[in-house]
């Protein structure tokens, strides 16, 4: 069913919403004096502190929702009716957050994995997946299987570029012919064409840092042709953090299309400081007409694989068995031990790795404790410990004045990076504004939210989501500011957060009390596809005027 602009609401929204922007079509918030007849909302959020996600200055007022539409915002039409009345009084009401980088399982074949708990009780709506390159090219399978097991949040999804490289060369630390080159074109305009947002690339990570810049430029270019951005995990964060940001402003400008630097960072010891330096890179560029944004994590360590933080990428190329066989090779063993020294020392030493989730008998330890306990150094213990299996690591590497000085701008927006064993995982958001608004008053309430919703939307082009307005998807949070906060700590990763007293996600209450309810709500929100695209009889969902269309609901307003 092709449904364009506000389709799904009901005669009864429709009327709610005629009746409020007669009612507050200026700046003058007072009410319909009367209505003709009573009208009935199916949620009405009353009296809460409302931030809309654009203006600083928040409103005290009422949120109706119809069906999975917001229907007004700000002083509740004379007579309206509700099915529900929830009291928000005291407590914040904003748009449901955007999570742009994450590792979200919502494609899981267990229903409780794709509720997405951990994000939907930090009032996160809308997860992005697909980050570090990671995603798959079969966007339009990956919607069809939203659709028969919906998640509990809302999916926008990248194309990887590590898939895409890998169909045509595997593992291997090699440059692709012209015929690959031209197979690996074909499965991102293929990807595109059936709704991808763009293209991730995770050029830290083997196989993908054997890539060239020209070869990553070539895949951004099919991105750009069908309106896409180009998102990454920069191909280093630390001794050649400039290098690499310039290398994303080269692919920006060649390509020529928006570019996003996800978890931005000065990692490690040789760039401490650096952060006021890469704005300055950023925002000249930005000065010149490069649309360039980037997101980041609200915490001082990082999290990776044990492999990619500590091994060096050329023992990396053609996977584990490749690598444990240069463990054993006489050969390599000079090479080898420098490479892992030197990764070392960048992340601050074996201290400063704490072993966050894979092998019980690490999790929870140091390198460092592990390594004396083993009775080795430090580099022996990498060896050993990947032996067994590779681990998840968090990393403390990073400093608080950096952090904040990222943080301080207004293109850098909040995410998780969410990855098992740490922190981030389940309360990136709530830890932002409990340290960095609450506790260190490093920016606003109204910043947090906006960093967290409308600038989200509008990096990613997404239309209808990501403010409080009539005629939007009913995407909400409402959270005590006194209480919201992050649970989890790095040696309690898994503790959902507190605070948030309910999340709304396409009109279905998902959260109540800091309780998850159940409710998969969530779909794919795919882009719009181009005229420019093959012909296809295949219908992915909603069509969208604008940037995105919506996975098509059997919805017709309430009744269901």
């Amino acid at each position: 069913m092709e449904l364009h602009t506000i389709g799904r609401l009901t005669a009864t929204a429709l009327a709610v919403t005629a009746l409020t922007l007669s009612a507050c079509g200026g700046d003058d918030d007072t009410p319909a004096t009367e209505a003709a007849t009573p009208v009935a909302v199916d949620l009405l959020i009353q009296g809460g502190t409302i931030y809309d996600g654009d203006r600083d200055t928040p409103v005290t007022g009422d949120v109706g929702i119809v069906g999975e539409r917001i229907v007004f915002v700000g002083k509740a039409p004379a007579g309206v009716v509700a099915r529900r009345t929830v009291d928000a009084a005291g407590k914040v009401v904003a748009p449901g957050f955007i999570d742009p980088h994450t590792h979200a399982n919502l494609l899981s074949a267990d229903a409780a994995t794709r509720l997405n708990a951990a994000f939907t009780t930090q009032g996160v709506t809308t997860a992005i997946i697909g980050s570090d390159g990671y995603g798959g090219y079969d966007i339009a399978a990956q919607a069809a299987l939203m659709r028969t097991a919906p998640p509990g949040t809302n999916a926008v999804i990248f194309v990887g570029f590590g898939p895409v490289r890998q169909s045509q060369l595997g593992l291997t630390n090699a440059a692709p012919t012209p015929a690959q080159l031209d197979a690996m074109r074909q499965h991102v305009a293929d990807a595109m064409c059936e709704g991808a947002v763009g293209l991730s690339a995770g050029l830290y990570y083997t196989p993908q840092t054997y890539a060239a810049t020209e070869e990553v430029i070539e895949m951004a270019k099919v991105a750009a042709t069908y309106g896409g951005l180009y998102d990454t995990h920069m191909r280093d964060e630390s001794t050649n953090l400039k290098a690499a940001v310039a290398e994303v402003i080269r692919i920006g400008n060649e390509a020529k299309l928006p570019v996003h630097i996800s978890h931005i960072k000065a990692l490690g010891a040789d760039v401490t400081g650096q952060a006021g330096d890469i704005v300055k890179m950023i925002e000249d560029e930005q000065a010149k007409g490069l649309k360039i944004t980037a997101n980041q994590y609200p915490w001082l360590a990082s999290s990776t694989t044990m492999d990619a933080a500590l091994i060096p990428s050329w023992a990396l190329a053609g996977g584990r068995a490749a690598m444990l066989q240069r463990f054993d090779d006489p050969a390599q063993q000079a090479q080898l031990r420098a490479g892992i020294t030197e990764n070392l020392r960048i992340r601050n030493g074996a201290a400063s790795i704490l072993f966050a989730a894979g092998s019980a008998q690490y999790v929870g330890k140091t390198l460092a404790e592990v390594a004396t306990s083993m009775g080795v150094d430090a580099v022996d213990a990498t060896i050993a410990v990947l032996r067994v299996a590779n681990q998840l690591v968090a990393n403390f590497n990073q400093t608080d004045a950096d952090v904040q000085a990222f943080m301080k701008r207004p293109w850098v927006m909040t995410s998780s990076d969410s990855s098992p064993g740490h922190p981030r995982a389940v309360g990136s958001f709530a830890q932002k504004y409990a340290e960095y608004v609450v506790k260190q008053k490093t920016i606003s309430l109204a910043q947090f939210i906006r960093s967290s919703t409308s600038l989200t939307a509008d990096t990613l082009g997404m239309v209808e989501r990501g403010r409080l307005k009539a005629g939007h998807y009913a995407d909400v949070v409402v959270f005590d500011p006194a209480t919201y906060a992050a649970a989890a700590t790095y040696t309690a990763p898994t503790l959902l957060s507190k605070g948030v007293v309910m999340t709304v996600v396409n009109g279905q209450v998902a959260v109540e009390n800091g309780t998850a309810t159940g409710a998969a709500a969530g779909r794919a929100l795919l882009r719009a596809r181009p005229a420019s695209c093959p012909a296809t009889t295949a219908t992915a969902g909603t069509v969208r005027p604008a940037a995105f269309r919506e996975e098509a609901h059997d919805d017709e307003g309430h009744d269901h």
